[in-house]
């Protein structure tokens, strides 16, 4: 089970490095900030996978995509890591530990949840940037202008994101059971 979570973990982490270089690679200088492709796997691990492994891909995609690719600038990673760090941790609290993935629209309550703390977790950084290191970051005004920059994104999240969490829980991949009735046919 472990083994299967954390390869369903490496393949998020894989698309969070690779999606924002699809768009990129598209021509489109701002990209990121519309279509918020890094976002994608790291709400869906969260969502399907919980809060830890949430957390921990909403961390390292971020600085391995700065590292490797340059992508968030330097500036900028850290503050995308607390705000990603957000959406994996909150998805992931709502829908695995705290069931709302059994409530109806249960899928569409974890995945907002987790979009409005992590932005007032990212506003919150930006101001506690600006405060203790006298960094010009714009605090909650960014924050409102990523937000209405990223609707094609934010579309798209609440468009596929349920529905594919939805088919990866009935496809009991990660499911104890799973090993069982696979073996056994």
């Amino acid at each position: 089970m472990k083994t299967r979570k954390m390869t369903f973990e490496a393949l998020c982490l894989a698309m969070a490095l690779l999606l924002p270089q699809v768009f990129h690679l598209l021509g489109m200088a701002q990209a990121g900030q519309i279509f918020l492709p890094m976002h994608i796997p790291v709400l869906m691990g969260g969502l399907v996978l919980g809060w830890k492994y949430g957390a921990f891909l909403g961390m390292m995609a971020p600085l391995l995509s700065c590292l490797f690719t340059g992508m968030p600038s330097a500036e900028r990673v850290i503050f995308m890591m607390v705000e990603l760090m957000s959406y994996g941790a909150v998805g992931g609290f709502l829908y695995q530990e705290h069931n709302v993935k059994n409530l109806p629209f249960g899928g569409y309550i974890a995945l907002i949840s987790a979009m409005v703390i992590g932005r007032l977790v990212y506003g919150f950084a930006l101001v506690l940037g600006t405060a203790l290191f006298s960094l010009h970051l714009g605090g909650f005004p960014i924050v409102w202008g990523a937000v209405i920059t990223g609707i094609p994104g934010i579309c798209i999240q609440l468009i596929f994101l349920p529905a594919l969490t939805g088919i990866i829980e009935k496809g009991g991949y990660l499911h104890e059971s799973y090993a069982t009735t696979f073996h056994s046919k």
